[in-house]
């Protein structure tokens, strides 16, 4: 019988994939899976764990505006521990494509000791760095706005590790080749971009925020053509692999996005 070829099957760096489409990370829970066959999915990324639990940000920590949404979630998850020690072993069981795991730190020496944990682990693909985080060796600015700082994680991380590196960046800098083109000589195997953008809400009746921590972050179908704007020039500056986020809402969407409206 002829073997049928799957036109969107990809790869990411050695990371063979069904198609190019993953899930943004905190957006999909397992249970979500239920409603879709996995294998059209490239790979799964979990939700940003960090070194200790986070409760996460005070409410009100979401809010619907006019064209997307608003949150201030403030990275809430279990930490590293009870994700290796709970969720892990389920993901692995459930999972049938490639898992990403996504985590962040607040130093550099906390970032090297959640990736040499979790590279004791089994059924772990490839990592996703977020650096939207606040970094506490430079005085709590974010991480991902310093190019250095960015080269410097990159160099550090890279060594250790065999699977693929990404580098999760946020839309809120000034260049965003200058960033991305630092993740690649650090030593960073793919780019993903963008995170969400600062954003905010007012209630007219008492002048106060929509949400409780001031200012979020803003998704939705109104960030899509910001995200390929720093997409195409996060592509022009580094020849690594660059995977897009924000704001497909249907797959005709995405599809015209790849360029396959014929489709």
């Amino acid at each position: 019988m002829e073997q049928i070829l799957n036109p969107l099957q990809t790869s990411l760096g050695r990371l063979k994939m069904n198609s190019p489409v993953t899930v943004a990370s905190g957006t999909f829970a397992l249970e979500n899976l239920d409603f879709i066959v996995q294998e059209h999915l490239g790979a799964y990324v979990c939700k940003t764990i960090t070194r200790y639990p986070k409760k996460g940000n005070p409410p009100p920590r979401l809010y619907e505006t006019e064209a997307g949404l608003l949150n201030s979630i403030g990275l809430q998850n279990p930490g590293l521990d009870k994700f290796i020690a709970e969720d892990l072993p389920i993901l692995r069981k459930t999972l049938t494509v490639p898992l990403i795991v996504s985590f962040s730190g607040a130093s550099l020496n906390e970032f090297e000791q959640m990736l040499e944990c979790l590279e004791n682990q089994e059924g772990i693909s490839g990592y996703e760095l977020n650096v939207s985080c606040p970094n506490v060796e430079n005085e709590g600015i974010t991480f991902g706005i310093d190019p250095d700082v960015v080269y410097k994680l990159c160099a550090l991380l890279s060594p250790l590790t065999n699977r693929e590196l990404i580098v999760k960046l946020t839309p809120n800098v000034t260049d965003i080749g200058v960033i991305t083109k630092a993740a690649e000589d650090g030593g960073a195997t793919a780019i993903s971009l963008i995170n969400t953008i600062w954003g905010m809400a007012i209630d007219y009746r008492n002048g106060m925020s929509m949400l409780k921590k001031g200012i979020g972050g803003y998704s939705g179908i109104g960030i899509k053509p910001l995200a390929l704007a720093l997409t195409y020039r996060a592509a022009q500056a580094v020849k690594i692999p660059v995977i897009a986020m924000g704001e497909f809402i249907t797959g005709r969407m995405l599809w015209n996005s790849f360029g396959l409206e014929h489709l």
